[in-house]
């Protein structure tokens, strides 16, 4: 995985969870969470547009964007 920022990867390495986030305002956003990585991709992959935002939390609450899929 490429990471954009020593935070990014920080995050990534520390993660608990990963969300995955869809929609552009508050009346149609999504957002589910997953163990890893993978099954967030798996989930955004059923829409085959690539707009779903991934992010990595930390235990902290603490999120970066990793991809968009």
């Amino acid at each position: 995985m490429k990471f954009t920022t020593a935070h990014e990867e920080n995050i990534f390495n520390q993660a608990t969870h990963f969300v995955a986030v869809r929609g552009r305002n508050r009346f149609n956003r999504t957002r589910d969470e997953f163990p890893c990585i993978e099954e967030a991709k798996k989930f955004a992959s059923t829409f085959g547009d690539k707009r779903t935002m991934i992010y990595a939390v930390n235990q902290h609450g603490s999120a970066a964007h990793i991809c968009n899929a």
